[in-house]
């Protein structure tokens, strides 16, 4: 079982600026709690035994919260001093990571799925990287995620509007050292730079689950999680 996970939690959060002005974006009161908070208590209720929390725009604030909140928390700070990119950020992170495999998630992004599947389905393959995806109808915010009978990656569609079909829910299985062998610049996209340029040269799989899933990245979404996060289980 993967015990380990990055949140990655450096973004300026500019969409959301004007709703939740001077904070970062995973700081965002939903419910009349951090956003964050839904994320770490999520990890830890599905066995997350160490936390590396990736920070960059006023990292100061998330790291406050955590101590004062989560005093307990086995967890490590990675900060960038400028912007590397989703996958610049990851690999950044790295450093402080204890094991061969690892989740990633989105510090804005809730997927409440059963990471022990994700785990399990993730090792059982030897994948490089394993996706969670989920089915959605009416998809206009997202790409679509084309994957073969096999549960295997076989390309990404740009964001636009689709009747259906299934999108990255933005948690990650990754392994370190596969991760590694490909070649990045300093600054780069995990999405674009990883995942689409490597599906065709490493084992990147996706597993599809039935969760709740919310992402707070636009005003519209940010209100429809402090609506339905007081009273989803």
């Amino acid at each position: 079982m993967i015990e380990e996970a990055i949140i990655l939690s450096g973004g300026l959060g500019t969409r959301l600026r004007d709703t939740v002005p001077g904070i970062p974006k995973t700081l965002a009161p939903v419910g009349g709690s951090p956003f964050l908070k839904y994320v770490i208590d999520f990890l830890i209720l599905n066995g997350v035994k160490h936390f590396v929390f990736s920070l960059g725009f006023k990292h100061e604030l998330i790291s406050q919260y955590i101590n004062i909140q989560f005093p307990y928390l086995n967890c490590t700070t990675s900060v960038e001093k400028e912007p590397l990119g989703t996958g610049g950020a990851i690999f950044n992170s790295l450093k402080a990571c204890k094991d061969e495999n690892i989740f990633i998630v989105n510090g804005d992004t809730l997927f409440k799925i059963d990471l022990s599947s994700l785990s399990h389905f993730h090792l059982k393959n030897e994948a490089a990287c394993t996706l969670s995806l989920k089915y959605m109808k009416d998809i206009n915010r997202y790409g679509v995620v084309e994957m073969d009978s096999s549960s295997t990656i076989t390309g990404f569609k740009e964001k636009a509007k689709y009747p259906n079909g299934l999108i990255n829910g933005g948690v990650y299985a990754l392994n370190i050292p596969r991760f590694k062998q490909a070649v990045f610049p300093e600054k780069f996209s995990f999405e674009t730079e990883y995942l689409e340029k490597y599906i065709g040269n490493q084992k990147i799989m996706g597993l599809v689950q039935d969760a709740y899933f919310i992402d707070i990245g636009i005003p519209e979404d940010f209100e429809k999680a402090n609506r339905e996060l007081g009273n989803h289980t």
